[in-house]
């Protein structure tokens, strides 16, 4: 419950809570299916994120979809994985 985001940089993979950032052993794939059944969506190549501590998202001028999340955190959704994200979430939600 306390996970914001799991991703992927410099072949290394994190996860990042409210209590801080930490080194993972397992790729990112494995803890994609580790966390199949929990609420917990891709939105990139590289990330993974609760969908619980979502905050809002918004689009960009180019097109880019900016993701915020609990802590300040701002990442970016993938465009190829939108449908997957509207999925998860149950619903259209409405892009600004």
């Amino acid at each position: 419950g306390e996970i914001i985001r799991i991703f992927a940089q410099s072949k290394m993979v994190y996860v990042t809570t409210a209590n801080g950032e930490y080194k993972l052993r397992e790729r990112l794939y494995e803890m994609e299916e580790k966390l199949k059944n929990l609420p917990f969506v891709r939105i990139s190549n590289s990330e993974i994120v609760n969908l619980k501590m979502i905050e809002r998202m918004d689009t960009g001028k180019t097109g880019t979809i900016q993701m915020y999340l609990a802590g300040g955190i701002v990442t970016y959704v993938s465009r190829r994985y939108i449908p997957k994200i509207k999925q998860a979430l149950g619903t259209e939600k409405r892009w600004r």
